[in-house]
């Protein structure tokens, strides 16, 4: 029996495995998983047929089957959470996916969606190209201006300003912050930022780099009066991009191996002229005692390297000089020459991808930048809705807190009443002011954090608070959250954690980075060769000028001047003709070799690249198994919170009911001071927790939903609007009802209602 157990189970204790090759679990699988449970039942009935003249072994069999069915009911979305697998169920044997690149036999990931449309553009510039050559070649040295932030607030914000407060809903919050919160800004301007590296990897230049983590210079999110909720694991909150240096990784090598040939043409001219005179030691060489020279210099050059690792080299050179030597023919000589060479690597810094992948990354550092921006959106969003509901929780405890003292207030005024009477002690009446004086100091603190909330509301959706009237406006929140189940409470673990895995952009840029250390590691291994450097020139050179004035034809020490037409004279022109006829030729080809004979540096930097890959790999292992905790304790925290707001409900209803039914028992003498109070205390810690319960439902109903990075979906925010600066359509965010004042206690019957599921 345990060998028949054992083999249709083997395969169960294989675990998720996520490598480079990332697929969707297809169809075929699915059928492969009903076939698999059906083919489970199948054994269990011939077991139990063949084994029935044993009743033990019919119990065995039962307890099989039994499991059976407890993994199949496992794997069905649960309809309500009050009825849960228990975690001690054995796991469901799972289909076998053994199209994986790393281990066989474990599934993979799906590919993760990459943020679409690609180079979000918050401004009408496109820095990716530079200022056109033509028509105007003089364009290129004139500078490229960034427009100016935007410092004040949009007029949406005046508009939501009635009598002297700020009535505020979500959705008006949350399209504020899209708006106006800096931190939003802050990496809107990123977005520019990495269109400059790749205008620097066209010309073949490194790149800079840009920061992808996330900005978070907003306050708030946090309040005293919200003091639960959470699952087992506690709170999730949102984590940093794949920034330089991030997560533990070394990126060191990053832009590693050969240099990139230089791809913008450069134009390099010189013109000098030079005077010089110098005391000769001796009259043999010049005829003259003091050689005076007059140099004038005209030199022109062009360079430009291409993606195969070509570089040409064109340089014009010319010279004009006189002399008071009596040896040099011409007086001024003209001098032309110019040259052409190809240079092209055969080794190290061979082929386009070793000279364009500079490119590539930078495209790839966009692609992790418009990730990060819509995972800043993320974020910020969440920030703020976390913000609001605080602001919620912190607004209805103090409108709870001024119950509390009203009815406080109006006990100690019906017992003075009372002891003026002679019907009640003095020392009730003391219980009964101390207990005001307590509500008074609770009502204080709530007062206090309250403006608090409401200060760190306006920082998160302005921009600018010198206004005195807006800064110091109330904010009276108008929404609150519905209680109506979300799709991912209902969903299993599985689905919600595959929709993490396609959406979260965390995956994105853990993927696209390790696209950027493949890069890395090629370049790496090609600078481990040795420099061949094949090149070839060919080049001509003219000489002329007028004859020498000072050309001696004599002989001994006695100056003769030479007879016009001695030396053949030339003008410029003959010069250039005879430096471009081919008359003078100079040309040649030849080879460059440099070799590293220990080679320790390449080798380091090298094998370098590849652990910071490895890194990368099992950063990405990890960032799943991460998400997978989260999602898991994303879900386990509503389910949580759900049973802690219906739990606090009914609390508060009981509590309301109790000090109803004590109140009415002390207006006609069968209380006391101490129980009422005691009552009012039950009936306020029960609004507190009612209030706390719920505002942490909201705070991980929005925490789960930037988990699974859908929130921008689901609340209608088009995320190139925004990196343009431009929120045409405010955003829907369901699951809101209005406020309403806490019900009234209900009347105690002989068959109370049911409680809340």
């Amino acid at each position: 029996m345990g060998d028949i157990l054992a083999k249709p189970t083997l395969n169960a204790l294989n675990r998720w495995n996520f490598g480079l090759g990332y697929g969707v679990l297809n169809s075929e699988q699915d059928r492969s998983d009903r076939a698999a449970r059906a083919a489970g039942n199948l054994i269990v009935e011939n077991w139990i047929v063949k084994l029935s003249h044993s009743q033990a072994a019919v119990c065995v069999a039962l307890m099989v089957l039994s499991g059976f069915q407890t993994g199949v009911a496992q794997q069905a979305p649960a309809q309500a959470q009050s009825t849960q697998v228990s975690p001690t169920t054995p796991a469901l044997q799972q289909p076998i996916d053994n199209n994986t690149k790393w281990n066989t036999g474990l599934p993979h990931a799906p590919e993760p969606t990459l943020t679409q449309p690609l180079y979000l553009r918050p401004t009408d510039r496109d820095y990716t190209n530079a200022h056109p050559f033509l028509p105007n070649p003089l364009d290129v040295f004139r500078s490229m201006p960034y427009p100016a932030p935007r410092l004040s607030n949009t007029p949406r914000l005046d508009n939501l300003l009635s009598g002297g407060k700020i009535y505020l809903s979500l959705t008006d919050a949350v399209t504020l912050a899209l708006e106006n919160n800096f931190d939003i800004e802050i990496a809107r301007i990123n977005l520019d930022i990495a269109d400059t590296d790749i205008l620097r990897a066209k010309a073949g230049s490194s790149l800079r780099g840009v920061s992808t983590g996330l900005v978070t210079n907003t306050l708030g999110g946090t309040t005293s009066t919200i003091t639960g909720g959470g699952g087992p694991g506690g709170t999730t909150s949102g984590t940093g991009g794949s920034g330089a240096g991030a997560q533990g990784l070394v990126l060191s090598t990053s832009g590693g191996g050969p240099t990139p040939e230089a791809m913008d043409p450069v134009l390099t001219g010189t013109l000098e002229y030079q005077s010089q005179a110098t005391q000769e030691s001796s009259t043999v060489l010049t005829g003259t005692n003091s050689l005076n020279q007059a140099t004038e210099t005209y030199d022109v050059s062009y360079a430009q390297g291409f993606l195969t690792g070509t570089q040409l080299t064109v340089g014009f050179n010319n010279n004009r000089s006189t002399t008071n030597s009596e040896r040099s023919s011409y007086s001024p000589l003209l001098t032309s020459n110019f040259s052409a060479q190809v240079t092209q690597h055969l080794l190290q810094g061979f082929g386009t991808f070793i000279n364009g992948r500079f490119i590539i990354q930078a495209k790839n550092d966009r692609r992790i930048t418009d990730s990060a921006f819509k995972q800043q959106l993320l974020y910020t969003v969440g920030q703020v809705e976390s913000i609001y509901w605080a602001l919620v929780s912190a607004y209805e405890d103090e409108q709870a807190k001024e119950r509390a003292l009203l009815q406080s207030t109006q006990l100690s005024s019906d017992n003075r009443k009372q002891l003026q009477i002679g019907t009640l002690a003095p020392l009730d009446v003391v219980n009964s002011d101390s207990a005001v004086a307590t509500d008074q100091q609770a009502l204080i603190a709530s007062k206090s954090n309250l403006e608090y909330q409401q200060l760190l509301m306006v920082q998160a959706i302005a921009r600018n608070l010198d206004d005195p009237q807006l800064a110091t406006a109330p904010v009276v929140p108008t929404d609150r959250v519905g209680l109506d189940r979300l799709p991912e409470e209902d969903q299993t673990v599985e689905d919600l954690v595959k929709e993490a895995y396609v959406n979260n952009p965390q995956v994105e840029q853990a993927v696209l980075t390790m696209q950027n250390n493949l890069l890395t590691i090629r370049a790496e291994k090609n600078g481990l060769l040795p420099t061949l450097d094949v090149f070839g020139f060919y080049g001509g050179s003219g000489l002329g000028g007028s004859q020498n004035s000072n050309l001696n034809c004599g002989t001994g020490t006695t100056f003769t001047a030479c007879p016009p037409g001695t030396v053949s004279g030339s003008n410029y022109a003959g010069v250039l003709g005879q430096t471009f006829n081919n008359s003078n030729p100079n040309y040649g080809v030849g080879a460059n070799l440099t070799i590293n004979l220990r080679n320790r540096t390449a080798q380091a930097d090298q094998v370098r690249s590849q652990m910071e890959y490895r890194q990368s790999q099992i950063r990405l292992q990890q960032l799943y198994t991460q998400l997978r905790m989260q999602v898991t304790n994303g879900q386990f925290a509503l389910t949580n919170d759900r049973a802690a707001v219906n739990a606090a409900q009914s609390a508060r209803d009981y509590a309301a009911q109790a000090l109803d039914a004590e109140q009415k028992k002390y207006r006609l003498g069968a209380s006391t001071t101490a129980n009422v109070l005691q009552m009012e205390r039950n009936l306020a810690t029960a609004e507190d927790n009612l209030i706390s319960a719920t505002a942490a439902y909201a705070r991980d109903r929005v925490s789960l939903e930037q988990i699974l990075a859908i929130t921008l979906d689901r609340y209608g925010i088009n995320i190139e609007d925004v990196a343009k600066d431009r929120v045409q359509t405010p955003p829907h965010i369901p699951g809101l009802t209005a406020p309403k004042a806490p019900e009234a206690p209900k009347p105690l019957t002989a068959t109370p209602p049911p409680p809340p599921q």
